[in-house]
C-alpha cells in the first residue's frame, strides 16, 4: 500500500513538473521578470562607486570656519543706553550695578524696534539706519550722531530681542520648531542642541538641509570620517533642517530564514551579512544557501541580486554588499523542501500515512 501511495505522489509531482515546464518561455510573466544579477566583488565595487557618486554633494558653501558677527536686522529690538542721559532712552540705570532697571511686574524696559527700512528713530539722531551693522558699528554710528549735541557721549547698544532671522528644525528632535538666530553662531550642531538634541530613533545619516530651492543631504557620520566638523556647517535665515527617522529606512528579510523580520538600518548602513545574521541566518532545514536574493526597486526599475553562499569568499561579499532602504532579502527553499511542500499540498497527510503503513 505504501508503494502505491508513493507512486501516486511521484506521478502527481511529475505531472506538476511537466505542467510547469510546459509554460511558454515568451509568456507575459517571463517578459516582466527582472534579470538576476550575481553578487561578485566587481559588482560590490561598482555599487560602492555609484553610491558615493549619488551622495557626493558640494557642501563647501555651508562650511564657515570663522563665522561673522551678528548684524542687526529688521524686526530686532535694540536696547540703547546713553550714560548720564537716561531720558534719551527711557531707561533708568542703577548706579551701583550699571544695569537697567526693570519696569512694572519685572518687564524689561522698552526697546527700539528696527523698522522695515532697517532704521531706528532716536532722540537727536533722527532716523538712523542700523540694519546690516554689528552692535559695535551701530554704537559708534549713533555716538557720532549724538556728538553734535552731547559732549563725548557714552553709548551702550545691545540687541534685546532677536526677531529678524530664524531657522526651522523638524523631525526626530525633542523640541521641533522655530529657532531664532542670535549673536551665537547658528551652526548645525547649535541648532540641534537648541532643539533638545536628536531622539534615539533619529537617523544621523539622513539629515536634510533645505535652503531655498536647494536640498543638501548631510551625513554626520560621513562628515566626521572626512575630518569635517559638523559645527562648521553654518545655517542661514530661512533654512529648514529635517532629521529623518530610522524607521523610514527599513529592510525586510523573508523566506527561509530562522526569524523573518523587518530590520532597521544602523545610521544608513546595513550589509547583507548583518541582515542575515540578525534574522538568525539561512534555515538549515529548508533554506537553499545558493539562492539568497536581494530585491531592490529604484523608481520604476526593479533589480534582483543573487548570492551563492557556498562559493569561496561568500561571507566577505555578503559583508561588502550594502543594502538600501526598502530592500527585500529573500532566501529560497531547497529542492527537497519544495518537493515536500508540493506533496503536502497535493495529497495532505500522504507522507504521514505512508510512514504509518510502513511501520512493522
Amino acid at each position: 500500500m505504501s508503494a502505491l501511495i508513493v507512486a501516486a505522489m511521484l506521478g502527481a509531482c511529475a505531472s506538476l513538473t511537466g505542467a510547469q515546464q510546459a509554460t511558454p518561455a515568451g509568456s507575459a510573466r517571463a517578459d516582466k521578470a527582472p534579470p538576476t544579477i550575481l553578487i561578485t566583488p566587481q559588482l560590490i565595487a561598482s555599487e560602492q562607486q555609484q553610491r558615493e557618486a549619488a551622495v557626493r554633494q558640494d557642501l563647501s558653501s555651508l562650511i564657515v570656519s570663522n563665522p561673522p558677527a551678528y548684524t542687526i536686522g529688521r524686526g530686532d529690538i535694540l536696547s540703547i543706553v546713553v550714560w548720564d542721559h537716561p531720558e534719551l532712552g527711557g531707561t533708568i540705570v542703577t548706579p551701583a550695578t550699571g544695569a537697567a532697571e526693570l519696569g512694572p511686574n519685572g518687564a524689561p524696559p522698552n526697546g527700539f524696534v528696527v523698522d522695515n527700512e532697517g532704521k531706528v528713530q532716536f532722540p537727536y539722531a533722527g532716523n538712523i539706519k542700523l540694519a546690516g551693522l554689528t552692535e559695535d558699528q551701530a554704537r559708534d554710528l549713533l555716538a557720532g550722531k549724538l556728538a553734535r549735541y552731547i559732549a563725548s557721549p557714552n553709548v551702550t547698544l545691545r540687541v534685546q530681542a532677536f526677531r529678524s532671522r530664524r531657522v526651522y528644525i523638524d523631525g526626530e528632535v525633542r523640541s521641533p520648531g522655530l529657532q531664532p538666530i542670535n549673536d551665537i553662531p547658528m551652526t548645525l550642531t547649535e541648532a540641534l542642541n537648541r532643539a533638545g538634541g536628536m531622539l534615539p530613533t533619529a537617523d544621523q545619516s539622513r539629515l536634510v538641509l533645505e535652503r531655498g530651492d536647494v536640498r543638501y543631504r548631510v551625513d554626520l557620520r560621513e562628515l566626521v570620517q572626512k575630518g569635517i566638523n559638523p559645527g562648521a556647517v553654518m545655517l542661514a535665515n530661512g533654512d529648514i533642517v529635517r532629521v529623518h527617522s530610522r524607521d523610514e529606512s527599513k529592510v525586510f528579510v523573508t523566506g527561509e530564514v530562522v526569524s523573518p523580520r523587518a530590520l532597521t538600518m544602523h545610521n544608513g548602513r546595513l550589509s547583507l551579512n548583518e541582515a542575515l545574521g540578525e534574522s538568525g541566518g539561512v534555515s538549515p532545514l529548508s533554506g537553499d544557501s545558493r539562492q539568497v536574493y536581494v530585491v531592490r526597486k529604484s523608481g520604476e526599475e526593479v533589480r534582483v541580486y543573487q548570492l551563492d553562499a557556498r562559493v569561496t569568499g561568500a561571507l566577505a561579499m555578503a559583508e561588502g554588499f550594502e543594502l538600501a532602504p526598502k530592500d527585500v532579502v529573500f532566501v529560497a527553499a531547497s529542492p527537497l523542501a519544495n518537493w515536500n511542500r508540493s506533496l503536502s499540498l497535493l495529497i495532505p497527510g500522504a507522507l504521514t500515512s505512508a510512514a504509518t503503513v510502513a511501520k512493522p
